[in-house]
């Protein structure tokens, strides 16, 4: 027996793509709900590469794991490089009028859905309440994913995040702690929102030595941070913790690679960085701790990943409701220290690493346990790893599509007949 035909290769051989965009939203059959999670199509609002930042590295890989879909992007005064070809509209994002009209011309594409990255800085106006002008004009359901929910939120801030929630069909954060944070400090009720991880590639877990000599970097163990540079990272503490590990530990190094974030480098130039060589000179490790000052893209992220022997994320926020560096980390099975932020904390509970207080002693106590133990090393980052298989891109994207799916069934849909009338005309 042949098999059975694909309903989408039989649509678009019967009526042509366009109707790809109409059947999905008529009949209960197999075949019509296969083509309906297969083909729903969603906007996304958000910066987006080449913009360098982690919500648009984000919302590429969302984007790209959930399938059908176009770009909305944020753009900012001074970006001027050309965007790719899935970017179909820009926001200027402080140009009021843009939003709105951008908003309404949404409602004439092939979209079904859009979803909107929030972090109160990539939006215009005070806060990014700009957002909410944007929620206002959409003719279309909306799912919100909240980047950076703070826990003592100015008045404009909450009342920004509880009328975006409000105001959309669903609300996505990325752990348990984030969702509790929104009933407290926001008033929200859980109900409304739902945890789906922060994606990550799916990377092989293999021992340091097996990937070091692709990177030149000899058998020495080494400590990583990794990411856009700016203030708020706290590599200072990680720095000043290194005179007390190479004590120890004699071979060790710190890795720090990133370019510096372009907002940060707008408005303060390379201080940051400069202040973290100083610091480095200071304290007579040249040779010990190493910038290496370009932007890295995800394959070339992986390949640092699996040489490491320890991921550190010393960030003195202990606030953060999210990190990408730690769900890459975690991805690619690495030990990792981290301060005890809101979202290592959860992550990293079950033995899945190691937490340390944000000063330099605790760190370097935390990173010279791990050094001198590769066991106890290689045991934290299998558990980490198991961890995040649930965390794999593709299972997200399709966790994202269920939600994407089941907001757009409360939307008006065409007849059964004036479909299959249109069709056979």
């Amino acid at each position: 027996m042949g098999r059975s035909p694909d309903p989408v290769e039989h649509i678009v051989r019967r009526h042509g793509r366009a109707w790809l965009d109409v059947l999905p939203r008529f009949g209960d059959s197999p075949d019509a709900a296969a083509v309906r999670s297969v083909l729903i199509r969603i906007a996304f609002a958000s910066t987006y590469p080449p913009r360098r930042c982690g919500i648009a590295s984000y919302t590429s890989d969302l984007g790209r794991a959930s399938g059908n879909r176009e770009i909305v992007a944020l753009t900012p005064p001074e970006h001027e490089t050309p965007y790719p070809t899935e970017v179909h509209h820009r926001i200027r994002r402080d140009i009021l009028e843009d939003y709105g009209r951008v908003a309404r011309a949404l409602d004439g594409c092939r979209v079904d859905a859009v979803s909107i990255q929030h972090d109160f800085s990539i939006w215009g106006g005070p806060d990014g309440e700009f957002v909410l002008d944007f929620v206002r004009a959409l003719n279309l359901p909306a799912v919100a994913t909240l980047h950076a929910i703070s826990r003592r939120p100015t008045a404009n801030q909450r009342r920004i995040v509880s009328e975006l929630v409000g105001s959309t069909a669903a609300t996505v954060v990325m752990s348990q702690a984030a969702a509790g944070l929104l009933g407290r400090a926001y008033g929200i009720d859980p109900g409304r929102v739902e945890v789906i991880p922060h994606g990550v590639p799916d990377l092989p877990l293999i021992d340091p030595s097996q990937a070091k000599p692709g990177l030149s970097l000899g058998e020495a163990p080494f400590l990583l941070s990794f990411g856009l540079l700016g203030p708020g990272k706290g590599y200072e503490l990680a720095i000043a913790a290194m005179p007390a590990v190479v004590a120890a530990v004699p071979t060790a190094r710190y890795v720090i690679l990133g370019s510096t974030h372009p907002d940060v480098l707008r408005r303060e130039g390379e201080s940051y960085r400069r202040s973290l060589q100083d610091q480095v000179r200071a304290l007579g490790l040249g040779n010990q701790v190493e910038f290496v000052d370009r932007f890295v893209g995800r394959t070339e992220i992986g390949r640092w990943l699996q040489a490491a022997d320890v991921v550190v994320t010393p960030y003195p926020n202990l606030e953060q409701s999210v990190s990408g560096t730690l769900s890459h980390a975690m991805g690619a099975g690495k030990a990792i220290v981290s301060t005890p932020f809101s979202y290592a904390t959860e992550l990293l509970a079950g033995g899945r690493g190691v937490l340390a207080k944000p000063d330099p002693t605790a760190l370097s106590a935390a990173f010279i346990a791990l050094l001198g133990d590769p066991a106890r090393r290689a045991a934290i980052g299998a558990r980490a790893h198991a961890y995040s298989r649930q965390m794999l891109w593709p299972g997200v994207g399709q966790r994202y599509l269920q939600l994407f799916k089941r907001v757009t069934e409360t939307r008006p849909l065409p007849t059964r007949r004036s479909v299959l009338e249109s069709a056979n005309a």
